[in-house]
């Protein structure tokens, strides 16, 4: 014999967003999680661009340079900053989507 089945009850969504916020808690700092990981991914896009034009200078100016070292320095810079929009697309296009959501 199988247990009976409980009946589905309906949440109120805006309890379950206030529970699921890291800013229903109260602690300040939590809200800026997000803000630290921006932080953080901008500098490291940022430092690969700096990297790159670091090698390309020295590879101009015939400091010791290898054309391969120049090419993959710029290379990694493209890249991460290409990886960095695609995420910074992704989060926009999450953000649009709950602001489309009705309560």
């Amino acid at each position: 014999m199988t247990a009976p089945i409980s009946p589905v009850t309906l949440a109120n969504p805006a309890t379950a967003i206030q529970a699921a916020s890291p800013l229903a808690s109260g602690d300040p700092n939590e809200g800026n999680v997000f803000h630290s990981m921006f932080k953080t991914a901008v500098n490291t896009v940022e430092g690969f661009q700096v990297q790159a034009n670091q090698s390309v200078e020295n590879f101009l100016a015939g400091k010791n340079e290898d054309v391969h070292t120049a090419v993959l320095a710029t290379q990694r810079a493209d890249l991460s900053f290409e990886l960095f929009m695609q995420v910074r697309n992704k989060v926009v296009s999450a953000y649009q989507e709950i602001m489309r959501m009705q309560v």
